[in-house]
C-alpha cells in the first residue's frame, strides 16, 4: 500500500497566491523598449483597484500661476497635481509640478512618498531621469511608460499629467 500525505489546502492555497503575486512582480519589473504608456497605466489602475479603494489621480491639482494664451490649448503657467499607482505591496502617490509656455514643459518636479523600500529606489531612478524625457516636449505628446527602469511610477506620473492637462486648459 502506497501512503501520500495530502498537503492541506490553505497550504496549496497560499502557494497558489504567492505565485501570482511572484508573477505580478516580474511583470511590473519586465523590461522592453514599450512607449505606449497605456498597457503599464492599465495594469497599475487594475492593480491598484484590487488593492485600494481609490487610485484615480488625486483632485489636489490647482494652478500656481497662470495666465492665458492667445495661441495655445493650454494656459501658460505653473501646475501641481498628485498621481496614485498601485505596487505589489501598496498604493503609492508621486507629487508632480510641470511649468507650461506655449503647450511645452519648461520644468518638472516630482516628489515621492513611497511607503516600500522598494518603491523609495523605482521613484528615487524615476526622479532621476523624468527631466530628460519630458522637458521641451508638448504637453499633449508626453506619456511615459517606463523611466530609469521604473515602469509603475510612469501610471502615476501619468495620472498626474491628466490631471495637470484638465486644469490648464486655455
Amino acid at each position: 500500500m502506497i501512503r501520500t500525505t495530502a498537503v492541506p489546502r490553505p497550504v496549496r492555497i497560499g502557494t497558489a497566491l504567492l505565485g501570482v503575486a511572484g508573477i505580478v512582480t516580474l511583470a511590473g519589473c519586465a523590461g522592453g523598449t514599450n512607449t505606449d504608456a497605456a498597457a503599464p497605466a492599465e495594469s497599475a489602475s487594475a492593480l491598484a483597484a484590487t488593492s485600494a479603494p481609490s487610485a484615480s489621480a488625486s483632485a489636489s491639482a490647482s494652478a500656481a500661476t497662470g495666465s492665458a494664451t492667445s495661441s495655445g490649448t493650454y494656459a501658460d503657467g505653473t501646475y501641481e497635481a498628485t498621481g496614485q499607482y498601485a505596487t505589489p505591496e501598496s498604493v503609492e502617490t508621486v507629487d508632480v509640478t510641470l511649468t507650461i509656455a506655449d503647450d511645452t514643459i519648461t520644468a518638472v518636479e516630482v516628489t515621492g512618498d513611497p511607503q516600500a523600500a522598494e518603491s523609495k529606489r523605482y521613484q528615487s531612478e524615476f526622479i532621476g531621469g523624468i527631466q530628460g524625457e519630458v522637458v521641451g516636449k508638448k504637453l499633449d505628446e508626453i506619456s511615459v511608460s517606463k523611466v530609469a527602469g521604473s515602469s509603475l511610477t510612469s501610471g502615476g506620473f501619468n495620472n498626474a499629467v491628466e490631471t495637470i492637462k484638465t486644469e490648464a486648459k486655455a
